[in-house]
């Protein structure tokens, strides 16, 4: 089990600094939403208004699980939002390029029209131990550092194929559920939008002669997750065609304000 804290660690200074990359975050290579998570932290060092409020990146070159240097670059700096340039490398190769923006809190217009699915609460619900009873473990190493629960009580793999192309879960992480630092806690938000853009299109495909890596990760971070140990992720890939899956991302905390939202486009390629 990897705790998230922990594993995206960064050393350094001035806009340099380095990360070992940690086996427990594999899906495929080293999981996205988790390289993006190093990224935001490195920009979280540089930056003087300590609220991210939106990432936008580049998945440039396969990772390994070995050191990955990392370079920041204030791009604008105001009083009120500043913008970061994130670049990670590993043996002078690229692997991913990120933009962080951040803004101080202030006064401003005030709405809030986003509506959370009407799912139960994660409290009683199955975690996905008791769904795969008797089953063998999660495919993945990543996996262990989350619990699942689905709403409906069910596994994807249990549901009947072609419904909708969605996906809605309640993850906690473990084994640290939630974060002060605010660039470390909104990487939960980050990698939830990272992997539900696949959940929710495996929800419709099932089992393929496919993977679909991301190739780029988007988010906007509307509120604070910090006091949410809960969070709700809503998925949806309306499209697929011609090698490409397009998708949409929402993660909600437990009384289902909106936290966070985002996306992904994805590359199918041969499994």
């Amino acid at each position: 089990m990897g705790d998230l804290a922990v594993d995206t660690r960064i050393e350094g200074e001035g806009g340099r600094y380095r990360a070992q990359l940690q086996e427990e975050w594999r899906v495929w290579g080293p999981n996205g939403g988790y390289l993006a998570t190093i990224a935001l932290r490195a920009a979280g060092a540089e930056a003087r208004i300590p609220r991210p409020v939106a990432f936008a990146a580049h998945f440039v070159g396969i990772a390994r699980f070995v050191p990955v240097e990392i370079e920041v670059v204030a791009v604008q700096r105001g009083r009120r939002s500043e913008s970061l340039r994130v670049s990670l490398r590993q043996d002078g190769r690229a692997v991913l390029e990120a933009l962080v923006r951040t803004a101080a809190e202030g006064e401003g217009l005030v709405h809030d029209a986003a509506r959370a699915p009407a799912v139960p609460p994660p409290e009683g619900l199955p975690d996905m131990a008791t769904v795969f009873a008797g089953e063998p473990g999660p495919p993945f190493p990543f996996w262990n550092n989350i619990e699942c629960r689905p709403p409906d009580g069910l596994a994807h793999k249990h549901r009947a194929l072609g419904g909708p192309p969605e996906a809605n879960m309640w993850y906690r992480f473990r084994p640290t559920p939630r974060f002060d630092d605010p660039f470390v806690d909104a990487g939960r938000l980050l990698i939830l939008l990272d992997v539900l853009p696949w959940s929710a299109a495996w929800a419709h495909h099932g089992p393929t002669q496919y993977n679909a890596p991301n190739l780029d990760l988007v988010a906007w971070f509307h509120r604070p997750a910090s006091h949410a140990a809960w969070l709700l992720g809503a998925g949806e890939s309306p499209i697929g065609e011609g090698g490409l899956i397009g998708s949409a991302a929402r993660v909600y905390d437990a009384s289902g304000r909106l936290l966070a939202s985002g996306g992904a486009q994805l590359l199918c390629v041969k499994a």
